[in-house]
């Protein structure tokens, strides 16, 4: 049986467009199966200043520059309390009382007999005055054969007696000033007053109370303890390896916990001359660092927890990139124009764990990527960058 042209023609075409339609399903399938563009964090490389700094190993404590614990030498009971916490205080200011009744008698006694010894040194010395008169004229008499040599004698002896009782009576004058001084100091005991000028941290008893000096080796907690909140500074932990490349002088940051948002600039005041060997954790040395304006202080309270960046070298305008976009071997993933991944190795100089100075192997504008730990992050990786810090 013979086929017609116009039969033929059909199939024909039916066959081209099955053929058409299976190409545009194998494409379909190919396109769905395709691998999508990662999505990544990067930085456009820019120029700034990078520092090569260290930080604390452990937090460190933000502290008055002067701080006493006030106890008293004695034991006594409070007999008042002319403080409360966080009240300011002067120098010289009363601050507890113990009960000194026996002590202000003794003082009053002592003050008492030092003006009775003043006034017999007068009276002493005054006699000592006049028989030394008496004997001087009974000298002139005898000259003119009016007195008798005993006369004279007796009244020379009389002078020097009354001139050596005005010295007796003169040194139990200082004598009895000098107990007045003991008796004041023994009642000054019992007064704790203020050293410097400050705020009052804590006061440790009541009125009524006991208190007693701390026993040798045994520390107590003092009865009023004083700060001088007018001047802060911080001090914190360094690890044995960095300290050695710190100087007193050099510049440094402060952060604070109870401050998150705010950066304090700061200068070495002192490094500890000794390593802290603490069980468990790395040696260390303490450093000081003080806040360089005081009035940034405002509102700050000794005992804050507090990290400090010392300064050590410092480059500006030179091109930087994130330390978090280096991988091991001074590698970084570079996106080219068609947002495909390249590895590329650079040399790096400065850097901390903010910013990490570029020698060479970038310029600026070119873009890295930062999360480099992402999956799919590799060598000719489609990627898709959802944010770009630099912009």
């Amino acid at each position: 049986m013979s086929i017609s042209p116009r039969h033929a023609g059909g199939s024909g075409r039916l066959a081209l467009f099955l053929l058409l339609l299976a190409a545009i399903a194998a494409a379909g399938i190919l396109w769905l199966q395709r691998a999508k563009p990662v999505a990544v964090t990067a930085q456009t490389v820019a120029r700034g200043t990078v520092q090569d700094s260290v930080a604390n190993t452990r937090a460190g404590t933000v502290k008055a520059c002067r701080r006493a614990g006030i106890a008293a030498s004695i034991g006594g009971q409070v007999a008042r309390l002319a403080v409360h916490e966080g009240d300011l205080v002067k120098t010289g200011q009363l601050l507890v009382e113990l009960w000194n009744d026996d002590l202000r008698a003794q003082l009053s006694q002592s003050e008492n007999e030092a003006r009775a010894a003043d006034a017999t040194a007068a009276q002493t010395c005054i006699m000592a005055e006049v028989a030394a008169r008496e004997a001087q004229r009974q000298q002139r008499l005898r000259q003119s054969n009016l007195t008798a040599e005993e006369a004279v004698d007796r009244a020379d002896g009389d002078a020097r007696a009354q001139q050596a009782a005005c010295k007796a009576a003169r040194a139990q004058k200082e004598v009895s000033a000098a107990l007045v001084d003991v008796a004041r100091a023994k009642l000054d005991r019992t007064r704790l007053t203020a050293p410097f000028d400050g705020v009052v941290a804590e006061v440790n008893g009541e009125i009524g109370e006991f208190v007693t000096p701390s026993p040798v080796g045994i520390p107590t907690p003092p009865t009023v303890d004083l700060m001088d909140v007018s001047c802060l500074y911080v001090s914190a932990p360094i690890d044995e390896v960095d300290a050695p490349g710190i100087r007193v002088g050099m510049p440094a940051r402060i952060s604070l916990d109870a401050m998150p948002d705010q950066h304090f600039d700061g200068k070495v005041r002192r490094i500890a001359p000794y390593v802290l060997e603490i069980e468990k954790q790395a040696r260390t040395v303490a450093v000081e660092v003080d806040f360089l304006c005081p009035a940034d202080c405002q509102g700050m309270l000794p005992g804050y927890s507090a990290d400090i960046e010392v300064i050590l070298d410092q480059h500006s305008n030179v091109p930087r990139i994130p330390t978090e976009a280096l991988l091991e071997g001074n590698r970084v993933y570079v996106v080219d124009d068609e947002n495909l991944l390249h590895e590329r190795t650079i040399t790096t100089g400065l850097g901390n764990w903010s910013w990490t100075e570029v020698s060479s192997g970038l310029e600026p504008g070119e873009v890295v990527v930062l999360s480099v730990e992402r999956e799919g992050v590799e060598e000719g990786a489609s990627v898709s960058i959802e944010t770009d810090t630099g912009k």
